[in-house]
């Protein structure tokens, strides 16, 4: 009997406290809500927009941590189904009511009382005023009376100045919905993957059941819904309800970006508190630069290239206009920045090399080296080149090592210029983070043994079509240009730039016909790294340079692929896109530059019109340099250290001597005595000491000689 009276006691007395509390609110003037257009204007989304160079929006990014906001939506841009649902599941008298359900409110401390779920009676307009003012969400876990009085006169307030609808639109636009969701879109793109508008009836059940308990359990939030959908007598099964809840709501959300075309720009421009950053990105370029390498990489799958990545430079201004990271969400690891990982360069590092050697007068473009076996004794051992299709085409043509990427003669080329000197020009040239000591790389490196980015690269090719003028690269359209500095001599770059335009030079290793054939004016090369890691191509038209990257972040080795069948095919594409409309006129010939026939000795070479520095064209046929055409021994070299091998009988051991050229007009010696032999090949039995090796002519002059031991 006493419980009863307590209960019954309770009936009478809650209500008038309530009113009694109000009363005494009303009699105090409150702050005026903010109106609703200052709401709008003041609403932040947690996503930063990155803007191509003419204000396209080319990429969202998320730069507030504490919530998921996307753009603010209109009412009318809101599902119909979606705005019934809430309603009635949070305010079913919403346009019944000015700011305060009276009757909800009466009855809601009888159901507390009787239900061992409190629930309160706020309305969408009091819920609304209490996210909009600070001072108006409760102190404790619930609010007091005092608190709850102040809420409602606010609400009151409020819909004085606010429309229903402005109310309605401002409460989907800030409410939670499910973890750091906020706001309808929000919720709408990141549980089902769509807009506003397009939310049914089962969708928005779910939506409107999370306003209530955003992180409740999923059979309770389906409850729910199954509940509120009887109400609008539009029954869903609840096992339906159950599968599309498992499917978006039991599951962490995923937010796909509105836009995402350049998501390593934008981790790099847009930091918390930007809410946009104006980049020199063309949004056309980029997209299309984004469609090329994905068909490209996909007609690669067969040959193991899952990865790739692009950048396109403007020549003048040094304005970055694709950045191309990697192939977006087919990438095998979407995070990873192809243009700022470090890959071995390959071929690509051999035109700065013979630009460096003919610019000091070691070279021309009409030198001959000589395609043929080598041996370079090392601190750690033999270094032996090889060729790519391991062959050798004896004396060739700077020109034609070049075009041709032929690695002996760059490595012959590298030993005239020296390691130290082409590291200095490669850093000259921006290629950061090469080792300062020049026995880390040796004389591989005129094969591309360093490790280089794709960016770096490129603006060094960059560098080239400018004539050997170096300057920093610009990513925001505000950046103010660097300063410009000669790296390279300006003639020297227009030999090398001649020489990568030249499509019959290169012909005899790619053929007439192949990506690196354009009907304008360009100059490129490609490159292949150890085991097939790495392809490159990177060249130049008179406006734009393209570099262009394609392998295995993982670092696992390709398939039958090169670089004029991986990375030249995404380049030419790129190049004739954008020269579709523009022509690519070739640079101008500069002063101290002559064009004069060359002929080649022996008909090693066409006869042809050749580049030069003004004053080292040649008077005469030019003639192979008589260090590589004097006969030398290719086995030992220098210093060579040969093991006598316990385990195979002494009778049974030989020592491989080898000269060239082939020829019985040149004898052995070892240690001043002939061996008796003048076969280019002979097999010696070793012995154990210290010898010194030597050819000889028929006038016993020393030809070539060479010092190895036996132990």
């Amino acid at each position: 009997m006493p419980f009863r009276l307590i209960k019954y006691t309770g009936l009478i007395i809650a209500p008038v406290l309530l009113f009694l509390g109000i009363l005494f609110l009303l009699v105090y003037s409150d702050k005026e809500p903010p109106h609703f257009n200052q709401v709008r204007d003041s609403y932040k989304k947690s996503e930063a927009l990155l803007l191509d160079r003419n204000g396209e929006v080319i990429q969202e990014m998320r730069v507030d941590k504490k919530g998921r906001r996307l753009d603010w939506v209109g009412l009318k841009a809101i599902s119909p189904a979606l705005i019934q649902s809430v309603l009635l599941v949070e305010d079913r008298r919403f346009y019944d009511h000015r700011g305060v359900d009276w009757r909800a409110l009466a009855s809601s401390p009888v159901r507390n009382i009787w239900s061992s779920k409190k629930r309160g009676a706020s309305t969408l307009s009091m819920q609304l005023i209490a996210m909009l003012d600070k001072r108006l969400k409760p102190k404790g876990e619930r609010r007091s009376l005092k608190e709850k009085g102040k809420q409602i006169l606010a609400a009151r307030t409020m819909e004085r100045t606010w429309t229903k609808e402005q109310i309605l639109e401002a409460y989907l636009n800030l409410i939670s919905f499910r973890t750091e969701l906020q706001g309808i879109a929000a919720a709408s793109r990141g549980l089902f993957n769509k807009e506003p508008s397009g939310l049914n009836y089962p969708e928005s059940l779910i939506l409107a059941s999370l306003i209530t308990s955003p992180n409740a359990s999923l059979e309770r939030i389906i409850r729910r819904a199954c509940f509120y959908g009887r109400a609008l007598n539009n029954p869903v099964s609840e096992e339906s309800l159950m599968a599309l809840g498992a499917d978006t709501v039991g599951r962490p959300y995923y937010l796909k970006p509105a836009v995402s075309l350049a998501p390593h720009v934008a981790r790099r421009l847009l930091k918390e508190g930007l809410t946009e950053s104006r980049s020199t990105l063309d949004g056309k370029i980029q997209r299309m630069v984004l469609e090329t390498l994905n068909h490209t990489l996909r007609l690669l799958k067969d040959s193991q290239v899952s990865d790739g990545a692009v950048v396109v430079l403007d020549n003048k201004s040094g304005e970055i206009l694709a950045y191309v990271g990697n192939s977006g969400q087919t990438a095998s690891a979407f995070y990873i920045d192809g243009l700022m990982a470090r890959r071995q360069a390959g071929s690509t590092l051999k035109p700065f090399l013979y630009g460096l050697a003919i610019e000091k007068g070691l070279l021309t473009a009409a030198s001959l080296l000589d395609d043929a076996p080598l041996q370079i004794p090392t601190p750690t051992g033999l270094y032996i080149p090889q060729n790519y299709d391991n062959l050798f085409k004896g004396p060739v043509s700077v020109r034609t090592a070049l075009s041709a990427s032929i690695n002996i003669p760059a490595v012959r080329a590298l030993l005239l210029v020296g390691v130290d000197p082409f590291l200095a020009r490669l850093k000259d040239l921006g290629l950061e983070g090469l080792s300062v000591e020049e026995e880390y790389y040796g004389y591989s490196l005129a094969l591309g043994s360093a490790d280089i980015t794709l960016l770096a690269l490129a603006n060094a090719y960059r560098t080239l079509a400018n004539g050997g003028v170096w300057s920093e690269l610009k990513i925001r359209f505000d950046q103010k240009a660097g300063k410009p500095k000669r790296v390279m001599d300006k003639k020297a770059a227009y030999i090398i730039s001649h020489i990568l335009s030249d499509r019959e030079a290169r012909s005899g290793t790619f053929g007439l016909e192949n990506p690196l054939a354009t009907r304008f004016w360009t100059a490129v090369k490609t490159g292949t790294s150890k085991e097939m890691r790495d392809n490159w191509c990177l060249g130049y038209s008179e406006k734009y340079t393209v570099g262009v990257w394609v392998g295995n972040f993982s670092g696992e080795p390709m398939r039958r692929v090169s670089g004029v069948t991986g990375a030249a095919p995404i380049w030419l594409e790129i190049m004739n896109t954008l020269h579709a409309d523009r022509p690519s006129r070739p640079p101008h010939m500069p002063k101290g530059v002559v064009m004069t026939r060359a002929s080649f000795s022996q008909d090693l070479e066409s006869p042809r019109m050749e580049c030069f520095f003004e004053g080292t064209e040649p008077l005469s046929p030019v003639r192979a340099d008589s260090h590589y055409r004097k006969p030398r021994i290719i086995y030992p070299a220098q210093e060579t250290l040969i093991s006598i091998d316990p385990e195979i009988p002494e009778d049974q051991q030989r020592v491989p001597f080898r000269f060239k050229p082939d020829s019985n007009h040149y004898e052995w010696v070892l240690n001043n005595h002939r061996v008796g032999s003048r076969d280019p090949f002979f097999l010696w039995k070793p012995e154990r000491g210290r010898y010194v090796l030597s050819i000889v002519d028929q006038h016993n002059q020393i030809l070539d000689s060479v010092e190895f031991q036996v132990r």
